[in-house]
């Protein structure tokens, strides 16, 4: 059976070169080896990330992380902008670790937008607000540096923001926005597999995470920190992400950072043009649209094409691609198509040229 291509929005494809990577022989992850590929690495994240904060490594998915820094950072409520599935969790979640929470909801398709932000931290209500950079579930990348920019109005609001499917796809300068925590997932943009968090923290956010009581252990922020200062990880780690994470990062710098920035911004146009060559409009508010994967609307906007997505998808797939469905509520009226990662113009030209196949008679 052949292999199915992945353009959904994660996991997504994993290059024959980062699977050897993975495979690197075992060490162990206290020996001089390990110590040694985390020192060697831990430049490329800071300079990945334009921070002179130490860049952590977590074995787990990044909802991990989401969690840690919910039970590390809020000790008076936290505020949960919500706008999609995703975001939308946080306030689940942010419950479930038995913090006082209240959401920040926009609608679907919509952004967050820094003037809402700003409203609802002047009622002093709230020690920590999060935030979702770019929302798979709608396609919406929301401002992330005007929503930053209030950090400097509300210093002892911990900001923290997951750039899952942002992280390594567009510019993130942790140090100059000034946020608290910035975490993402190896399975997007990254090209990694499943299974890994990197994330980095604010001298603030360490120091507020020290004085909480109740936060745990396998993801104490102080206890990461102490740990990568001898290039460690406080428990044991996925070392085959390690590995792995080593080679993509060297793949990173030898394209150079903003050349695969750009190389991002062409293929989601390229996905854009698709959409609109064949009559689609996209979900997102217009401005707000994704760099790394493309909501299209299929009868969620007014106007614009309606297709049998589950057809289109079968087509698909039958000539060796896999696109998603749609996400949740706007699962069906909506379909979605990722750019993310080391996906190229010519990767992405083949797949549309699949998907104009497909797009016969629907």
């Amino acid at each position: 059976m052949g292999h199915t291509k992945l353009h959904i929005p994660g996991p997504v494809e994993v290059s024959e070169k980062t699977f050897r990577a993975f495979s690197t022989t075992m060490i162990g992850h206290r020996g001089q080896g390990f110590k040694d590929l985390y020192a060697k690495i831990q430049p490329k994240l800071q300079q990945l990330l334009s921070t002179k904060q130490l860049v952590f490594i977590s074995t787990s998915s990044a909802w991990g992380v989401m969690e840690g820094a919910i039970r590390n950072l809020v000790s008076k409520k936290v505020l949960n902008c919500m706008c999609g599935a995703f975001s939308d969790k946080w306030l689940d979640v942010s419950k479930r670790c038995g913090k006082e929470a209240e959401p920040l909801q926009v609608a679907w398709g919509s952004s967050i937008r820094a003037a809402e932000v700003d409203k609802r931290l002047a009622t002093g209500l709230f020690d920590a607000l999060t935030l979702i950079h770019n929302e798979t579930s709608t396609g919406v990348m929301s401002p992330l540096a005007e929503i930053a920019a209030l950090k400097k109005k509300y210093p002892d609001v911990m900001f923290i923001v997951d750039s899952v499917s942002s992280m390594s796809a567009v510019p993130l300068n942790f140090d100059e926005l000034g946020i608290d925590v910035l975490l993402a997932g190896t399975q997007k943009a990254f090209a990694l597999p499943p299974g890994t968090g990197v994330f980095v923290c604010s001298p603030a956010a360490l120091a507020k995470a020290a004085t909480m009581k109740d936060r745990g252990y396998y993801f104490d922020f102080v206890e990461f920190q102490k740990n990568a200062e001898q290039n460690m990880t406080p428990s044991t780690p996925s070392i085959g992400h390690v590995f792995a994470l080593e080679s993509k990062l060297n793949e990173f710098f030898a394209e150079g950072l903003e050349a695969r920035y750009a190389r991002h911004r062409r293929t989601n146009q390229m996905t854009r043009d698709w959409a609109a060559k064949h009559g689609f409009n996209l979900f997102p508010e217009k401005g707000f649209e994704s760099i790394t994967l493309t909501c299209i609307s299929n009868g969620a906007r007014p106007g614009g094409r309606v297709v049998d997505v589950p057809k289109l998808q079968s087509r698909v797939k039958e000539r060796g691609f896999l696109i998603d469905g749609g996400y949740g509520k706007i699962k069906g009226t909506t379909f979605r198509i990722s750019n993310m990662g080391d996906e190229t113009e010519a990767t992405m030209g083949e797949l549309f040229g699949v998907m104009d196949e497909a797009m016969g008679g629907l």
